[in-house]
């Protein structure tokens, strides 16, 4: 209500993207305990799966790209383009890695998500399935799903509800603030 009688903050793409990237570090780094817990106690699984809770890089990339797959519904291509470059720039800086070793590992875990999710288009989807295997989940489940190497439906289910948690919802961001491109 009052960010409509104030109006509402201008950002920047640098803002947009400081903002994105601490909010996903700080979701990542508040939850990820939480998330190994839901997987390891996971009663699909007969035995228990061997998370370490400070293992969250892959966890982390998986939401980044997931994420990042969304934000060209929201902005013009070339807008979308510069916020993702700053995005990825900045977390590259987390890493401590240049631009483009970060975009390398962008785009391979972009392409590992989209063939496993193949031929499904649902990056939520993608996105529990990337987790299933970047963590080796499929030798914890019966022999059926096991010897297949696939996630039994009801543990990707299972998934796709903590993977919806971490979705980064920018209609809503986007009501709440003006954003406001820098002028070339």
């Amino acid at each position: 209500m009052f960010a409509s009688l104030f109006g509402k903050k201008k950002l920047t793409e640098d803002k947009v993207a400081n903002v994105f990237v601490n909010s996903l570090l700080k979701a990542v780094d508040d939850s990820f305990a939480d998330v190994v817990s839901a997987i390891v106690n996971d009663k699909e699984f007969v035995s228990k799966p061997r998370m370490d809770v400070t293992d969250s890089d892959k966890f982390l990339i998986i939401l980044l790209v997931g994420n990042l797959s969304g934000i060209s519904r929201h902005f013009s291509n070339t807008e979308a383009m510069i916020v993702k470059g700053k995005i990825i720039t900045k977390f590259g800086q987390v890493f401590g890695l240049s631009y483009d070793e970060m975009n390398d590992i962008v785009n391979d875990y972009s392409g590992f998500i989209y063939r496993v999710n193949h031929p499904s288009k649902n990056m939520l989807y993608g996105m529990s399935k990337a987790v299933f295997y970047k963590y080796n989940l499929g030798q914890y489940q019966d022999e059926y799903f096991s010897q297949m190497n696939a996630p039994n439906p009801i543990l990707l289910k299972r998934l796709d509800l903590l993977m919806e948690n971490y979705l980064w919802n920018w209609n809503s961001f986007l009501s709440r603030n003006k954003f406001s491109p820098v002028e070339a």
